[in-house]
């Protein structure tokens, strides 16, 4: 193309679109019923009036729904839209030049009684044009509006007729647009379930499970311990591999080498003469019992959530089957998972490299649509920064194309880049650093950029103050004040949440060795009965924060999270706000000692007067204080409660002098 036919009549400009990931490489994501705020720059050359409008439909649909504009100052535009259905949906940008408003602007800025006159004409002239491209009513009344400018008696009947409301509404719906400009880009939200947004779960192991003096616990077991779990407020489960496990090369004891013909080997050593991804461990029951678990579970509110571990034992069925999904080692034999100098022998990762890898790649999407099939929805995905990041776009795009109310879990403890990168292919919800941010700095400055900075758009996190693999430094030495802080953080600081239990409320606490973050006889490998009932179990403050999770607002998102001052470094402030509700958190980060401090909130922000006082509702312990201004003295005693969680409410004074509070 040379010469001018290159370059289109179009005028405006658009720029800076957000939200949008990677230049729209990447979708953002919202929930069912959320709204997605646009905005973007927006201009044109000379005096012209713009008109811009958010174009947004399901993806896939005929047309688009549109949605004005509104000017924010120096050429910013915005609208928004709302996401009523999971799935995935699109939006754009288009603007142009819009010849009747420039009419009806310069119309109003004109005093000369004759060039009224003229440009009464000009408008009428727009609105016949109009008027012969409408229908029905919306005709009718343009065509009145054509004739009281062409019949104006004066100037002023004309203007007149001209600035009616009804008109512009009319024009906006009918008139031509002339050289639209387009944004280059259609840009994409998948919008999941509310429960990919809020959500506490409870990470248990099925074989730990028993309903009499059984030596290996099963679904039946899961099931009696359902009605604790939902009082305690969960309402994900989440079981580690329920498949058969290899016996070749079964770890022992606190990962030894050396197995008993009586261990139960590590869930994630996935496969047996019994089976492999489509199988349930035989000890833990049927199918069928599965699906009754299932039904349960959700007559109490709880999904279960299953592990999706691609990896196999060398007794995977795959491994003879199908060879040519591993890697091998020059004497010919598989190759077994190593970091070194760690060593997996009971593990066979798959080669995501093979010249198979089209099958392969089928038959861990088979896997998946075989348990959604059985009833889950929900899925945790064990080391997902292992395997190729085409695979998982791919895998997750697929699924949610047929079941866009599937949520994925990425368990991925790796470097940000590629838990950023992840989180972007279409994970639902992602793990984090939280596990080790400990100190006032460490969990301001990671939680602003979680909840404040661009990465909200796709990253949804999911914080857990232990896992199986994982026992904490802090957990291991704070003793019980260490066990209440970190939960109430989790449980505040994100609106998604879950922890390692019944570990966590029975605030199991030794290490494998000194030094080490792994659990003294690991439940990865060993049955483990516990007493559940024990009077110090932490289960009824564990149920309080659920519970104030569930009746407050502002706890259950993530963006609206604002860090405050005080001035003990050992203390931390922050809040949440949902419309009028406003909720404080306060902690004491020292497990050991009383620590105290003044705390300053924005009143004016949190929509309190200064000048007032109001009361600060502890929901945790339920004491109520009367605080006046926005510096207030706090003092926290961690052998009594290390957090504060305060509801904020107004003091009003009735017609009979009695003070309450809203």
């Amino acid at each position: 193309m040379t010469g001018t036919a290159r370059y289109s009549r179009t005028r405006a400009i658009i720029e800076r679109v957000e939200p949008e990931i990677d230049a729209g490489r990447f979708p953002i994501k919202r929930i069912e019923g959320e709204e997605v705020l646009v905005e973007a720059d927006i201009f044109l050359d000379g005096h012209d009036q713009l008109r811009c409008l958010l174009l947004h439909r399901p993806a896939g649909a005929a047309s688009w729904n549109e949605v004005e504009m509104t000017a924010l100052g120096n050429d910013r535009w915005r609208a928004g839209f709302h996401v009523d259905a999971a799935g995935r949906h699109e939006y754009t940008v288009i603007a142009w030049a819009d010849r009747f408003l420039t009419w009806r602007h310069d119309l109003a800025r004109r005093k000369d009684a004759d060039d009224i006159a003229v440009a009464l004409l000009a408008g009428a002239a727009l609105i016949g044009a109009a008027a012969r491209r409408a229908s029905g009513e919306a005709e009718r009344r343009l065509k009145e509006f054509e004739s009281a400018l062409r019949s104006a008696a004066t100037p002023d009947a004309g203007m007149a007729a001209a600035q009616d409301d009804s008109l512009a509404g009319l024009m906006a719906a009918w008139s031509e647009r002339h050289f639209v400009s387009k944004y280059d880009r259609v840009l994409e939200v998948v919008v999941d379930p509310p429960r990919a947004r809020f959500s506490a779960w409870y990470e248990i192991f099925p074989r730990s499970c028993r309903t009499d003096d059984a030596e290996h616990g099963t679904f039946a077991g899961v099931i009696a311990q359902l009605p604790q779990i939902a009082r305690m407020g969960f309402d994900v489960l989440y079981f580690p591999p329920i498949h058969p496990i290899g016996r070749t090369f079964r770890k022992g004891p606190n990962n030894t080498l050396a197995s008993g013909p009586d261990d139960p080997g590590s869930p994630w050593a996935i496969g047996a003469a019994e089976g492999g991804h489509f199988d349930i461990h035989p000890e833990l029951g049927s199918a069928e019992d599965f699906r009754r678990l299932l039904a349960e579970a959700r007559a109490l509110g709880i999904e279960v959530a299953l592990d999706i571990a691609f990896q196999c034992s060398p007794d995977h069925p795959y491994v003879s089957e199908h060879p040519e999904w591993f890697r091998h080692r020059p004497d010919g034999s598989i190759q077994y998972a190593e970091n070194p100098p760690k060593k997996y022998q009971d593990i066979y990762p798959f080669d995501f490299e093979t010249d198979a890898h089209e099958a392969l790649w089928q038959e861990l999407k088979a896997v998946v649509d075989h348990w959604i099939a059985s009833g889950v929805r929900i899925f945790r995905v064990d080391n997902p920064h292992t395997k190729p990041f085409l695979f998982w776009e791919w895998l997750i795009n697929a699924i949610k194309a047929e079941h866009p109310e599937v949520i994925f879990l990425a368990e991925a403890f790796t470097r940000p880049k590629v838990m950023h990168r992840l989180a972007k292919l279409g994970f639902s919800q992602s793990y984090t650093y939280f596990t080790w941010r400990n100190s006032k700095q460490e969990l301001t400055e990671y939680f602003t950029e979680l909840a404040q900075q661009r990465s909200r758009e796709y990253l949804r996190p999911n914080l857990w103050p232990n896992t199986p693999d994982i026992l904490p430094e802090f957990l291991q030495y704070g003793g019980r004040p260490a066990f209440m802080l970190r939960v109430a953080l989790a449980a505040t600081l994100g609106a998604n949440y879950g922890i390692y239990g019944p570990a966590y409320e029975l605030m199991e606490h030794e290490a494998r060795d000194f030094g080490a973050e792994e659990y003294l006889d690991s439940e990865k490998f060993q049955v483990r009965f516990r007493d559940l009932q024990r009077p110090d179990s932490l289960r009824d403050y564990i149920a309080r924060l659920n519970r104030i999770r569930r009746e407050n607002a502002a706890l259950q998102s993530d963006w609206n999270l604002h860090f405050h001052e005080v001035d003990n470094p050992l203390m931390l402030c922050y809040s949440k706000t949902a419309g009028d509700e406003t909720v404080v958190m306060v902690a004491n980060l020292d497990p050991h000692n009383v620590q105290a401090g003044w705390i300053e909130l924005p009143l004016d922000e949190l929509g309190l007067p200064e000048a007032s006082s109001f009361q600060a509702h502890d929901l945790l312990s339920g004491a109520r204080y009367l605080w006046q201004g926005k510096r207030n003295f706090v003092r926290l005693d961690p052998a009594a409660s290390p957090v504060h969680i305060l509801r904020l409410r107004r003091r009003l004074r009735s017609e009979r002098d009695f003070d309450y509070f809203l």
